[in-house]
């Protein structure tokens, strides 16, 4: 008997050892650490502490948008893999990234289908899709209508962000079978995080995983 595809699942916004030891404890695949204009932002000084309580064979990524080559440099020298969540331009992603593979960020508005071509222009990338919310490069906690990324995310394996919960993120996960989900303000309550909704997000993951649904991305 074939075993279910498992999404991976990314927890964004750790700003402590104690929040990355929460993520850990739910099965967090990957933890993102911002650097980028946030409320959770973690200053450049604070970076380095929080990696080390990363453990092994759980990865880092680091979260930048429209910044330059210090806080790149800075999260690769610790191990992370970058995330653009602005306006960077392909051949910025390349220089910044060193080359390595990296996350890149499309924000989708309600309307047309997702354009696919978008992506190539990025073949470094696994391209993470989240909500467009003027001023804002992610976290706004609310969802976009799925529907309009369907041909990009079985076309390639793909992250699905925005507004995702334990209460939404199994219905995301039967629609898509995305490669991973992403979640930040979704697991905290009163602005920390939460680690109940951790474990209830989890849950609800791996119990959508075991569905029928959509084929997954090769």
């Amino acid at each position: 008997m074939t075993s279910p595809r498992r999404t991976r699942m990314k927890f964004c916004g750790m700003t402590s050892a104690d929040d990355v030891a929460l993520a850990v404890a739910a099965g967090a695949d990957a933890v993102g650490v911002i650097v980028a204009a946030s409320a959770r932002r973690v200053p450049l000084d604070r970076v380095a502490a929080i990696a080390a309580a990363i453990p092994p064979f759980v990865s880092r990524i680091g979260v930048l948008a429209n910044q330059g080559s210090e806080e790149a440099s800075l999260l690769r020298r610790l191990g992370f893999t970058l995330q653009f969540s602005g306006d960077e331009a392909p051949a910025e992603c390349e220089a910044l990234s060193g080359g390595e593979p990296y996350v890149k960020v499309f924000h989708i508005e309600d309307g047309a289908p997702f354009d696919v071509a978008r992506c190539a222009a990025y073949p470094g990338a696994t391209p993470m899709f989240d909500t467009r919310v003027a001023g804002s490069a992610g976290g706004t906690g609310l969802a976009f209508d799925w529907r309009l990324i369907e041909t990009a995310v079985r076309l390639q394996p793909s992250i699905v962000s925005g507004g995702l919960t334990p209460e939404n993120v199994a219905a995301c996960v039967r629609a898509l079978r995305p490669y991973a989900v992403d979640v930040r303000s979704g697991i905290e309550s009163e602005g920390r995080k939460d680690a109940g909704r951790m474990a209830a997000f989890a849950t609800a993951v791996t119990a959508a995983d075991a569905e029928p649904g959509l084929a997954p991305a090769s």
